[in-house]
């Protein structure tokens, strides 16, 4: 790294050289049966330059040629952005914990009979149920120095367990699934299974769904599926500059119900969203996006936040082959009071939505959301009687939030960068075919 950036550092003002290595082993799974397992390992370097006040940019997986690297980065920086940032110095870091060793010590042959004993959990509840998953193991380091005499880097393990169910009765198809992933091994699959279990359970029967506008209950799953993807892309600092978010102008503003606060907290020990620096170096914190239902901040890296003229948040990712942009690391919802089966005992008829298909078609910078429920629940007079079909619902993520009638106490973690609650919100829009 260092022979890149002193390199670098004779022809141009400033330099930056990001480096990465990442080894994973995924087993996987296919109708019931071992498919496939596999080590692969890569390794990059990219060099981002600032020459006459435009931004160049190189990347290779060939750490001999220094010079090659140099000479592409310098010939496309007369092509590239203004560049208003300034790269950070020296800096202290959160002290955030996301490499395990023992992660690295789980063999394969422990993989394949961990993702082999949740396929057969699943069978033994329903025989019939044609299964996929996979586990997975992974490390990836992350190091960072520039011409300011900026360093950084780190360490991180994931481990990852998850399953797909498809059960094909006559033209019915169910579809069902949960996974879980950290920074730490994951030695047992029960929380797994019974959530997989819950699932056939309640849609062994089919009931007609509700339409018009009905409450609608959305479980942590059902949370991520509709409502965050809108939220993630108008907090982004490059959206907000681009005037395409609809949050524009309103830091400081009431948004939502005063009881609904989202953050983006990389700070959190062993989930795989934490880090103790983002992709330029600068250290990562906890972001308020929305406290108690005010715009509290939007995620900026170097740029946007130059741009802008604040502060960045620490935010920048990126892949190897591209520049830093501002991103969302680890999301969490404040959990509320009221318990899931209390919402469910509220409802008179409704729906409880756990996965959407689809979903993206609509105005999403504008806030709007629509899907095909893929796994859903008719609910009446407060209990679950059925799994619904061939329906849909729509909504703007701004309108649900400002209609909540409660917030779930019961957090989960879907996947490795979501912290959720259900919740539970009057008037979404339902439509269904007969």
């Amino acid at each position: 790294m260092e022979q890149f950036l002193e390199e670098a550092r004779k022809v141009c003002q400033e330099a930056e050289v990001f480096f990465v290595t990442h080894k994973s082993t995924p087993v996987s799974f296919e109708a019931n049966r071992l498919k496939s397992l596999e080590t692969n390992e890569t390794r990059g370097i990219a060099l981002r330059i600032v020459k006459d006040g435009r931004i160049g940019f190189a990347a290779s997986n060939n750490l001999e040629d220094v010079k090659g690297l140099v000479d592409r980065a310098v010939e496309v920086a007369p092509f590239g952005a203004e560049a208003k940032f300034t790269l950070p110095s020296s800096n202290s870091y959160p002290s955030v914990e996301v490499y395990d060793p023992e992660v690295e010590a789980v063999t394969v042959e422990q993989m394949v009979e961990l993702g082999q004993s949740l396929v057969d959990g699943v069978r033994k509840h329903t025989p019939e149920i044609l299964c996929d998953a996979g586990v997975t193991q992974s490390v990836t380091e992350v190091n960072i120095i520039n011409s300011r005499g900026g360093q950084t880097g780190y360490k991180k393990s994931v481990f990852g367990l998850g399953l797909e169910g498809t059960l094909i009765r006559g033209t019915d198809m169910l579809f069902v699934g949960d996974g879980q992933s950290s920074c730490r091994p994951i030695t047992e699959h029960h929380s797994i299974l019974k959530k997989v279990h819950d699932q056939l359970d309640m849609a062994k029967e089919t009931a007609h769904a509700p339409s018009g506008e009905v409450p609608v209950i959305f479980t942590p799953h059902g949370v991520a599926a509709a409502l965050l993807s809108p939220l993630s892309m108008a907090f982004n600092g490059k959206t907000v500059l681009q005037g395409a978010s609809p949050l524009v102008g309103k830091l400081g503003q009431k948004l939502c119900d005063d009881r609904f606060s989202l953050w983006d907290d990389a700070t959190l020990n062993y989930r795989p969203g934490s880090r103790p620096c983002d992709d330029e170096g600068v250290p990562t914190q906890r972001i308020p996006l929305i406290e108690r239902g005010v715009v509290g901040s939007f995620l900026y890296d170097l740029q946007t936040a130059a741009q802008a003229k604040a502060q960045s948040t620490g935010s920048a990712s990126r892949g190897m082959g591209s520049l830093p942009s501002p991103s969302t690391s680890l999301l969490i919802i404040d959990e509320g009071d009221v318990s899931y089966e209390d919402m469910l005992s509220d409802v008179k008829e409704g729906l409880v939505v756990e996965r959407l298909l689809g979903v993206g078609q609509s105005n999403v910078l504008g806030g709007d959301f629509s899907g095909n429920v893929l796994l859903g629940y008719k609910v009446e007079q407060g209990r679950v009687v059925g799994r619904v079909k061939n329906t849909m619902i729509s909504g703007n993520v701004y309108e649900a939030l400002n209609n909540l009638v409660a917030i779930g106490k019961e957090g989960e973690w879907v996947g490795g960068s979501l912290r959720l609650p259900p919740l539970y919100c009057r008037n979404i829009s339902v439509s269904r075919k007969e």
